[in-house]
C-alpha cells in the first residue's frame, strides 16, 4: 500500500530528529539521521494504520494511494548533498 503523508522533521538539540505529521497526529517517531527517520516512519505508519483498523476508523482522506498509481503523484522529498 502506498501513502502520501506530509512529514515535519524537527531537529533535536541533542542530535537527530523527531518526526510528526500535521494530518496524522498519531504518527510520531525519531531517528539519529534522515535515513534512519525514513525507516522509522514506515514502522510508525504501519502501527498507526493498524491502530486505525482496530478502532474501526478511516485514515484521513487522500493519504492512501492506489497500489499501483496510474497517474502522476506529487512527491516532495528531502535530499542531502555533500
Amino acid at each position: 500500500m502506498f501513502y502520501k503523508i506530509p512529514l515535519l522533521l524537527t531537529p533535536q538539540p541533542e542530535g537527530g530528529f523527531t518526526v510528526t505529521s500535521p494530518v496524522l497526529p498519531e504518527l510520531v517517531t525519531e531517528g539519529d539521521s534522515v535515513e534512519e527517520v525514513m525507516i522509522n516512519v514506515q514502522d510508525a505508519l504501519q502501527a498507526v494504520v493498524e491502530a486505525y483498523q482496530d478502532m474501526g476508523r478511516e485514515l484521513p482522506f487522500g493519504l492512501q494511494l492506489p497500489d499501483a498509481p496510474h497517474s502522476p503523484v506529487w512527491l516532495e522529498t528531502l535530499v542531502a548533498t555533500a
